[in-house]
């Protein structure tokens, strides 16, 4: 019986090893993987892989800032959690049933020549090469805390600003994971009305737009976009102006009609209201911009419209 107990031990000693070497290789690889990709220093405190229930357990997922900046993190996510289907792995085809990501505080940094450090990540450059092997990702959870801005354009120390979010957001139907780390690098910013990043454009880029699952957008054609919003005729229309006010040049008003026309990114933008009940509306946007169809363009207004609700 002793015997028994002894072999037990050992045998359990083992296991025990080998699942937590396990976790530091993949950890290891993880790590390493993500700084290429991203083009910044990537660390990960503890890394847990579960093979019966399917899950991955990140705690203290840290980005730094790219070569250039000072030394410091550029996002900080405490907890992130993922559950995958394990029999699309062996095939080849990796599918993750759902991400949950919990960004605590992104620390944006603007250089003396005025370039964001998000924007001197690898990642943020425009894609080369093969693109990048799918990920079907059904649900991603988005919880964002802070985002600080440091500048250096003019003052050493810099301007530093604080604006706390607090706010979580929901996505499906994301294709790579590319697409995921995007989204995680620039809706913050987006929610803090940071503009004229160069990621917008690399995300735009990749040919997929992605908006929160609250939207629900309909592509009704190359340069118009819908969507059915919760809310009364005159307070959309309300919310509708104040975004395309803030984003552009207002060039035509119609309360009592529901229309709006705009210039927005040198495109000629209208937008129009159509009342379906007391508390829900229909709202289509097009964007043009030299006869050319802008329909990243009027996604990213009705994005921030319904974000505002």
């Amino acid at each position: 019986m002793k015997r028994l107990f002894i072999i037990a031990g050992i045998v359990v000693f083992f296991l025990g090893g080998i699942l937590l070497s396990k976790d530091l290789i993949i950890k290891s690889i993880a790590t390493k993987s993500a700084s290429k990709a991203i083009g910044a220093p990537v660390d990960i405190d503890n890394f847990s892989l579960n093979i019966f229930s399917s899950t991955v357990d990140i705690s203290g997922l840290k980005i730094y800032n790219p070569s250039g900046y000072p030394e410091g993190i550029l996002v900080s996510c405490p907890k992130i959690k993922i559950i995958y289907d394990f029999g699309s792995f062996l095939k080849r085809k990796p599918h993750l049933l759902l991400v949950e990501v919990e960004l605590k505080e992104m620390i944006l940094t603007t250089n003396k020549e005025g370039k964001l450090s998000v924007d001197s990540l690898k990642i943020a450059q425009e894609p080369e090469g093969p693109p990048p092997a799918p990920v079907k990702i059904d649900l991603f959870n988005l919880s964002i805390g802070r985002i600080i801005t440091k500048d250096y354009t003019t003052d050493n120390p810099p301007k530093v600003r604080v604006h706390n979010i607090n706010r979580q957001k929901s996505y499906k139907g994301i294709p790579t994971a590319r697409q995921l780390i995007f989204l995680v690098l620039t809706e913050p910013m987006k929610a803090a009305a940071i503009e004229n990043a160069a990621i917008y454009g690399a995300t735009l880029a990749t040919g997929f737009t992605v908006l929160p699952i609250v939207v629900a957008t309909k592509f009704i054609g190359k340069d118009h976009v819908q969507n059915v919003v919760d809310l009364n005729f005159k307070d959309l229309y309300k919310i509708s102006l104040e975004v395309m006010k803030n984003k552009g040049q207002i060039t035509k008003e119609d309360p009592s009609g529901g229309a709006i026309k705009a210039t927005i990114e040198g495109a000629r933008v209208a937008l129009a209201l159509r009342q379906i009940s007391d508390d829900k509306t229909e709202i289509t946007i097009s964007a043009r911009r030299f006869m050319f169809p802008q329909v990243e363009i009027a996604a990213g207004i009705l994005y921030q419209i319904v974000d505002k609700l």
